[in-house]
């Protein structure tokens, strides 16, 4: 009598996969790795390669270890010492509402929360179907062709903005005009930008951007006291000069307001922290960076698309590459534009968009 038998969905799980996927070699891997260099311990490999000026001879003064129980009870204690007020700060930063599915299935899953990119795109696909939800979202919010799968914050989307409409822009100059009611930690990331990149920098009312000779400016809509402007003028005025009009915007906003790509602008920016991301004592909240179709190669983070596979199916995949840092090198878009996935996963459409 055969004992052969059909295993059981049990015996085919691997069990250990998030462990040796995520916890790092083992000992045997190690002493492998070692011989392979020509140590005998992690210890002797350290001297060899640390110089002794700056290697400390004495062990650290650690405290005891905790177990995570009551790692956590420490943790608590410290936390009751906050005072949890409300906040009226507005300028792009907003109390959320994050609904308890995404928080326990996102946010406090470390199958997400571990993500950085989707580098190997056959084992991605389910993050990357997410991320393209991201881009569809922000594309259709803001009228754009074309956006990408988030950047560090908004701030510094806007600084990716300006170096983007430098690169794009037919004009010549190298002034890049900033509106009056931009954010202010928006104004002194682009300043810090720009006196790297060589920019001057112009501060004004909108409307006297139109007789200025700059590349490109910086309108925020609603600005940061709350106003909402018709700039659909003024940007004609911009494209007659070979300028182009860089956008930070509040995706909320947009679902009432005309989208800046029905009245001409060029480069779209903001943050998705609207979109179900606590404040978190300022931060980190997804940015994202939406243009024109024919920008694509220059603007920066990550793409993701969709392809064929070998039997016909979708398949999803980082695209244009060429674009980035670690192909370009120095020569990449931008070498700062980390991307924000945990936050833009839980600020993405959760169902049909």
């Amino acid at each position: 009598m055969s004992t052969n038998r059909t295993p059981s969905l049990r015996d085919l799980e691997q069990h250990d996969a998030f462990v040796s996927r995520h916890i790092g070699p083992d000992d045997q891997e190690i002493r492998h790795m070692l011989e392979a260099i020509g140590h005998d311990s992690l210890e002797s490999m350290t001297d060899a390669i640390v110089p002794g000026s700056i290697k400390s001879s004495t062990p650290l003064d650690l405290p005891d270890a905790l177990t995570e129980e009551e790692a956590l009870a420490r943790i608590r204690s410290i936390a009751s010492n906050n005072t949890v007020a409300r906040s009226f700060i507005g300028q792009g930063y907003y109390g959320t509402h994050t609904p308890a599915v995404i928080a326990r299935n996102i946010f406090e899953n470390p199958a997400w929360y571990t993500a950085y990119t989707p580098y190997q795109a056959e084992i991605s696909q389910g993050r990357m179907e997410a991320l393209i939800n991201f881009q569809t979202m922000v594309a259709d919010l803001t009228g754009m062709e074309i956006a990408n799968a988030s950047l560090l914050d908004e701030a510094t989307a806007a600084a990716e903005g300006m170096a983007l409409a430098q690169r794009k822009a037919k004009a010549k100059s190298d002034v890049f005009y900033v509106a009056d009611g931009a954010h202010p930690q928006t104004v002194e990331v682009l300043k810090t930008r720009a006196e790297s990149l060589d920019i001057e920098l112009r501060f004004g009312p909108a409307a006297d951007a139109a007789g200025a000779e700059c590349f490109g400016m910086l309108l925020q809509y609603p600005d940061t006291f709350g106003h909402i402007g018709d700039h659909a003028a003024l940007v004609e005025a911009l494209h007659a000069r070979g300028a182009l009009a860089v956008v930070a915007t509040d995706l909320l906003a947009l679902t009432l307001i005309a989208s800046p790509g029905s009245w001409g602008a060029d480069i779209v920016i903001g943050n998705s922290q609207r979109f179900g991301v606590p404040l978190g004592f300022g931060g980190p909240h997804a940015a994202w960076l939406a243009c024109r179709d024919a920008y694509k190669r220059n603007m920066p983070g990550r793409l993701i698309g969709v392809s064929k596979d070998v039997d016909g199916n979708n398949a999803y995949r980082l695209t244009l590459q060429t674009r980035e840092q670690h192909i370009r090198r120095e020569k990449a878009t931008s070498n700062i534009c980390t991307a924000q996935v945990l936050l833009a996963m839980r600020a993405r459409p959760w169902g049909p968009w």
